[in-house]
């Protein structure tokens, strides 16, 4: 399975996290228990709504500095 980067994104708990755990095949299933790169254990929603979740920043951060991709904070 093609992975650009050494995480993927997840949607859980009302926001967009990424995760370094390996994914099945597509995405992870609903309700599945992941551990996210902010230190959290939350399990996947994969609802319709989901994705248009705002990301978790600390995620964000944790994942531009994986991909190594400099973060830019707008104001």
């Amino acid at each position: 399975m093609y992975r650009p980067h050494p995480f993927s994104w997840v949607p859980a708990a009302g926001q967009r996290h990424a995760s370094t755990e390996s994914r099945p095949p597509g995405r992870f299933p609903t309700g599945m228990a992941v551990t996210v790169l902010c230190g959290e254990h939350l399990r996947a929603d994969n609802s319709e709504l989901a994705w248009l979740w705002s990301t978790c920043p600390l995620c964000n951060e944790k994942a531009h500095l994986l991909a190594g991709i400099p973060l830019v904070i707008r104001r």
